[in-house]
């Protein structure tokens, strides 16, 4: 008998932002903006469908991150929004010092 396992996703996600930040390196996420319940300024969003987020702590306030979805308040221009995205719409993290 196997065991259903659930995604793995969210613990890198999390796993690997941790890293970026005890490496005092500035977290970022791409993110597919055009997957059901992703809330992003869609006006950012390139021609790809995807959008770049600094997720940075000095960035952004009222963080939240768990096994279904990151989310927080950030500033465009000038104007914040509530941002959310599901684990899986996220297509990558990575530090903007080296990509």
């Amino acid at each position: 008998m196997s065991t259903k396992m659930t995604s793995s996703r969210p613990y890198f996600i999390r796993a690997v932002y941790e890293w970026i930040l005890d490496n005092n390196c500035t977290p970022h996420v791409v993110v597919n903006a055009h997957l059901e319940g992703v809330r992003v300024p869609q006006q950012h969003v390139n021609s790809d469908g995807q959008i770049v987020l600094n997720i940075a702590p000095g960035a952004i306030t009222d963080f939240f991150m768990d096994n279904d979805e990151i989310a927080f308040s950030a500033r465009f221009g000038g104007v914040a929004q509530t941002i959310q995205v599901p684990c899986y719409a996220v297509l990558g993290i990575y530090a903007r010092e080296n990509g």
